[in-house]
């Protein structure tokens, strides 16, 4: 699987679609805090359109729209942004996730509270972007190594 598509139109409709599933996505994951959808959402559309190119280009070609190794590190700092946000509202005094307590200064509960969500809403969006990636990577390596 890893010599992609000799197909052209497959790689054409790879490439035109996956621009518009990443733009859905992010609409998806910034709207999602006060709309349908979020960062799970979101993500998995993220993730679906990077392996979208992933099935259909050559292996160099999608390492260089998202390269694997950077995967399991980029999903460790969306779970630090979710855990770090309800971490700084525990110090000042509020709930975990308390997000009308967060330090942002000169801001009324109302933006704390909307910009606190959006940024869980972009560390789950990134987690499971990916990871989902990553737990694709991982199952074709496998593929590969038992092919030999």
């Amino acid at each position: 699987m890893k010599h992609g598509s000799s197909s052209p139109i497959i790689l054409l409709l790879s490439r035109v679609l996956s621009p518009y599933i990443m733009l859905f996505g992010m609409y998806v994951i910034f709207h999602g805090h006060y709309s349908p959808g979020g960062g799970f959402q979101g993500g998995a559309l993220l993730a679906s359109s990077i392996i979208l190119i992933r099935i259909a280009m050559e292996e160099k070609v999608h390492q260089l729209h998202f390269n694997k190794d950077y995967g399991i590190p980029l999903g460790a700092i969306g779970v630090l942004i979710f855990f770090g946000v309800g971490f700084i509202a525990l110090i000042m005094g509020g709930y975990f996730l308390d997000y009308g307590l967060l330090p942002f200064p000169g801001m009324i509960t109302a933006e704390l509270r909307f910009y606190g969500i959006l940024l869980i809403e972009v560390g789950v969006g990134l987690a499971v972007m990916t990871i989902l990636v990553s737990i694709y990577d991982n199952l074709l390596e496998e593929d590969d190594d038992e092919s030999i």
